[in-house]
């Protein structure tokens, strides 16, 4: 079964439990906002990242990903002039089956997918968490980042979204973390991609500053 949501294509990864935070001035976001408010809560709409184009102007992002998450409105305020800041919680994750462009705003019909923790996922969390330790102690040791303390999430599924939205990556890697049709498939993408990020992070600082006032520093 499909259900047709708004789309608010963009160059960044939603992901559910995220806070997304958005400054809308265009006419067509414009309308989507206010015709989400003449509705009854939950409102909400998809947020779907922009695989060829960009952001502003109609038209702009011309292939979307398949896989987006909506995004539920949490708080709405009206400036003078017509714009609005906008507070939004990452929900439930779809996949885009067909685009209607009858209104301002882009709509699709989605579907809405399931969130399984996938088979076995203690022995990989358990890993992911203290990979993530180590990446936030290195990340900020090198002066590039500051996280909040705390332990990650215990449900394995919640744990998977917390690092998804916390390693910096691009968002081609974000894209494919939000795609995996389970939590273990999740977190075992991000072991894979922490492992790396800390063997980067433990290389950095031995570098002389001069390997990248140059442009000869390659990561690879």
């Amino acid at each position: 079964m499909t259900e047709r949501l708004a789309l608010f294509p963009l160059g960044t990864v939603l992901f559910p439990g995220l806070v997304l935070p958005l400054h809308l001035f265009e006419d067509r976001y414009l309308s989507l906002i206010g015709d989400l408010l003449e509705r009854p809560e939950p409102r909400g709409f998809g947020v779907v990242g922009i695989e060829l184009g960009h952001e502003v102007g109609e038209g702009a992002a011309h292939r979307l990903a398949e896989i987006g998450c909506v995004a539920e409105l949490r708080d709405a305020r009206p400036h003078p002039d017509g714009r609005y800041d906008i507070v939004t919680v990452g929900a439930r994750r779809f996949r885009l089956k067909e685009l209607d462009r009858s209104r301002p705003y882009l709509q699709g019909e989605v579907e809405f997918l399931p969130e399984e923790p996938g088979a076995d996922p203690g022995p990989v969390a358990l890993r992911v968490r203290r990979l993530f330790r180590l990446y936030r102690h290195r990340l900020t040791a090198a002066g590039a980042g500051s996280f909040e303390k705390g332990e990650p999430p215990e449900d394995p599924v919640a744990l998977s979204y917390v690092i998804a939205a916390s390693l910096i990556l691009d968002g081609h890697e974000k894209q494919r973390l939000l795609e995996c049709d389970d939590a273990t498939l999740r977190l075992e993408a991000e072991r894979d991609l922490l492992i790396r990020e800390n063997r980067i992070l433990d290389v950095l600082p031995m570098i002389p500053a001069g390997q990248f006032l140059d442009g000869s520093f390659n990561a690879n």
